[in-house]
């Protein structure tokens, strides 16, 4: 049977993240991506210039579409501007996505600085979407922005962090450690039950690093969608990622930060 994983993100016209950047990611590992767009950017490698949002009922249509047909087995969530948008998708999953594995990547601000979501969706955020996620993505300063809190600046500040995330309603953490500092990318995975992961990669020196949280959340719910186990799907995500950095160098794509290179494996 085939493997369908579900985007539900915005569009990025230059292709390297959001909705684009998860549909080669689920190719890249083999898994059918169908997806629902939440917003139209207007972007490029060195920012975003424009966004227009989805209406929140196009969007609710959008899931019904896919999930009255299609047998989607994981959710990755991505960009939500607004809190109409957030609440549509949140009944959306009520309705269809009992028993699937959701995997909600809390994205709120562009590789470029440009911030994608208010104040007031982030407080929608973290009341449903995050109590309906299987696991949520933060990175150090998303992580922060849902706690209200300093980003951390050590590994013992940010599984500190992930724990607090935990007692807000999330049911597990993989906060990631691609804004630290040091020789390695450091991410850690904390579940209800306390148990705790860590997941080291070499840090990569490059600017073309856009899409990179985008596609570690999509290549972690590809996982989920094969039937793998979450810390399986996230130390595979990992290894891919890593792997797409690697790789960015060799395919250069526009004047500021590029993307990475999805389909490493396939060419270069």
């Amino acid at each position: 049977m085939t493997a369908i994983a579900l985007t539900i993100a915005g569009s990025d016209s230059s292709g390297g993240a959001g909705i684009q950047a998860d549909l080669k990611t689920f190719a890249a590992l083999r898994v059918y991506g169908a997806s629902v767009v939440t917003a139209l950017t207007a972007q490029n490698t060195r920012g975003v210039q424009a966004i227009h949002d989805v209406p929140a009922d196009f969007v609710a249509a959008q899931i019904d579409s896919v999930f009255s047909d299609l047998a989607v087995g994981a959710v990755k969530i991505g960009m939500l501007s607004r809190p109409e948008t957030i609440r549509a998708v949140a009944e959306g999953l009520r309705r269809h996505a009992a028993g699937i594995p959701v995997v909600l990547d809390p994205v709120m601000v562009a590789t470029s600085g440009d911030r994608l979501i208010s104040q007031e969706a982030v407080e929608t955020l973290r009341g449903e979407l995050m109590p309906l996620a299987t696991v949520i993505t933060p990175n150090l300063p998303e992580a922060a922005a849902l706690l209200g809190e300093a980003q951390a600046e050590h590994e013992n500040e940010a599984v500190g962090q992930a724990r607090r995330l935990l007692e807000r309603g999330a049911r597990a953490v993989l906060i990631k450690g691609g804004h630290g500092e040091g020789r390695e990318s450091v991410d850690h995975l904390i579940s209800v039950d306390g148990t705790l992961r860590r997941f080291a990669a070499p840090r990569i020196e490059t600017r073309n690093s856009h899409g990179t949280g985008c596609t570690l959340s999509a290549a972690v719910a590809a996982g989920l969608a094969r039937g793998q186990g979450l810390a399986e799907a996230v130390g595979g995500a990992k290894t891919y990622v890593t792997a797409a950095i690697r790789a960015a160098d060799s395919v250069p794509i526009g004047h500021g930060h590029g993307p990475l290179h999805h389909f490493f494996a396939l060419w270069q």
